[in-house]
């Protein structure tokens, strides 16, 4: 249950102000918002699997220590990416409003192709190398849709960003204790 509410927690937080955001906000003008929230569900549920995936293997074949040090140090980077900022290209912004299949494929497969890389995947990952794989994926991709139906609300009701600057400070003083909770951790042990 520990790896549920940590993956929700992080991810949901990691997530906001992301580019996928920004998608799930582009997407909610152009499609109506449950075809939208479907397939980034879809798309999520995938990537996050294939994280957890990779964390896990992880997980077994490095000693804790060099994990936590190893986590510690990549939360502090996800501190340092949060507060430089993602933004959604003029050519991610157009491949978005040019779907011409339905919207939930469109969807699904933007937001894939969008998470392989990004920092909520490398979350994901990292989070697995510490908890159990099951629930970090559930606690991430819930995490994760959780921040992305935010974003289809607002972006259909108001059509606007939330204050980027408040979202990107508190994001990245999100990452930065997590990190440094998880460098402290092998020292307390």
């Amino acid at each position: 249950m520990e790896a549920f509410w940590i993956g929700l927690v992080v991810i949901f937080v990691a997530e906001l102000g992301d580019k996928s955001q920004l998608m799930a906000m582009t997407f909610a003008t152009r499609f109506r918002p449950w075809p939208v929230l479907a397939g980034i569900t879809v798309a999520t549920a995938v990537v996050h699997l294939v994280s957890v995936g990779l964390g896990r293997l992880a997980g077994d074949l490095i000693p804790t220590t060099a994990i936590s040090v190893a986590a510690g140090l990549a939360f502090l980077g996800f501190a340092v990416w949060t507060l430089r900022g993602d933004e959604l290209t003029d050519e991610e912004a157009s491949r978005a409003k040019r779907a011409t299949r339905s919207a939930f494929v469109a969807v699904s497969v933007a937001f894939f192709l969008a998470e392989l890389g990004d920092k909520t995947m490398l979350a994901t990952i990292t989070l697995a190398t510490q908890y159990g794989w099951f629930g970090t994926w559930l606690g991430s991709t819930v995490g994760m849709v959780a921040a992305d139906a935010l974003a289809i609300a607002v972006g259909r009701m108001l059509g606007r960003h939330l204050p980027e600057k408040v979202i990107r400070y508190g994001a990245a003083a999100a990452f930065a204790v997590f990190g440094v909770l998880l460098l402290a951790e092998p020292l307390l042990v």
